[in-house]
């Protein structure tokens, strides 16, 4: 059987990532890199050919699948819709107040076009997700909890990079450990985000730049930042690289919940992550859902999927027959 031909669009932490994670998957080949810079300005790990975005679509019968790799806050929203309108596509879309409408705009073109496109597939949402479902489905009495980091959030740094005269960025997602400390010990509350996470920003910025404006539009950034109390650090690029160069990452869902004719019996389900970096973790679930959109394309699906309709072994390079008598 041939194998899985992938195409990457963008190259930053996550494109790279996503060439690293194929190199570990023997059914899956990566056919090239399509990005909006200049491509002889940019080395790949394989010596993959690169090419400009614009010619993607010159690339249609060359390629299964292709996984974006872009930024949530203005590349996604833009490339998934207008990409599976040609090729069967993963993304990582995760600004989860607004993935109901990114769905709902993907679908349309993948419904047209007949090709699957899996959206909002990662950590959380993704794995993350997953365990959310199988926590309440099992326990449907009890309350859901979600905590992130301490860790670099790609997306809110990217975000934060987004903004006039910022050079660079890193933000830091931390739990507060009172509130983490409380669901553990199997207390049901209600909270708001602020009370869950604070987050810290390491931000370089421009010469010239009117920091006090940065700094409120980082605080005041709806789906990123309003919610939360938000620490913003002015730094040197030189400490941004000597003290936030890495991307770790990581998290845990909770949930608490009860049984019993009274309530009597109590459980915690608990799923956590540590990671040490961030998008070549993200990348290698890319890289699973790559090969679940290529088999459900296969047998005649289309349109948008979520991780949460997608059966585990699509993941699986290995046949369910191997999977069922090694895994059950």
């Amino acid at each position: 059987m041939r194998k899985i031909r992938i195409g990457i669009v963008g190259y930053g932490n996550l494109g790279r990532g996503v060439e690293l994670s194929i190199r570990q998957n023997p059914d899956i080949e990566l056919v090239g890199i399509f990005t909006r810079r200049n491509p002889e300005s940019i080395n790949t790990i394989n010596g993959v050919p690169i090419y400009m975005i614009d010619s993607a679509i010159n690339m249609k019968d060359a390629i299964d699948v292709m996984i974006l790799c872009g930024g949530s806050a203005t590349d996604l929203i833009e490339q998934s819709p207008a990409f599976a309108a040609s090729f069967n596509i993963v993304d990582s879309f995760d600004t989860h107040a607004r993935i109901p409408e990114h769905f709902a705009n993907v679908n349309k073109q993948a419904q047209r076009a007949g090709t699957v496109a899996i959206i909002s597939a990662g950590w959380d949402p993704g794995l993350f997700s997953i365990n959310r479902l199988y926590a309440s489905a099992v326990l449907p009495v009890g309350n859901d909890y979600t905590f992130w980091g301490t860790g670099i959030s790609q997306g809110h740094s990217d975000a934060i990079r987004r903004i006039e005269g910022v050079v660079d960025a890193k933000q830091y997602t931390i739990p507060v450990d009172e509130t983490v400390a409380k669901v553990r010990a199997g207390k049901n509350f209600s909270n708001t985000a602020r009370e869950k996470h604070t987050r810290e920003c390491f931000v370089v910025a421009a010469e010239s730049a009117d920091l006090e404006r940065i700094q409120s539009e980082i605080v005041n950034m709806p789906n990123y930042f309003s919610d939360y109390d938000t620490t913003v650090n002015f730094i040197t690029k030189e400490e941004l690289v000597s003290k936030h160069s890495g991307m770790p990452h990581g998290g845990f869902v909770l949930r608490n919940g009860t049984t019993g004719a009274n309530a009597e019996n109590n459980y915690i389900y608990e799923f956590s992550l540590k990671l040490d970096s961030n998008p070549e973790f993200t990348a290698s679930i890319l890289v699973a859902y790559a090969r679940a959109a290529y088999k459900l394309s296969r047998e005649g699906i289309k349109g948008a999927k979520t991780v949460l309709e997608i059966a585990p072994a699509y993941l699986s390079a290995r046949p369910i027959q191997e999977l069922i008598g090694e895994l059950l």
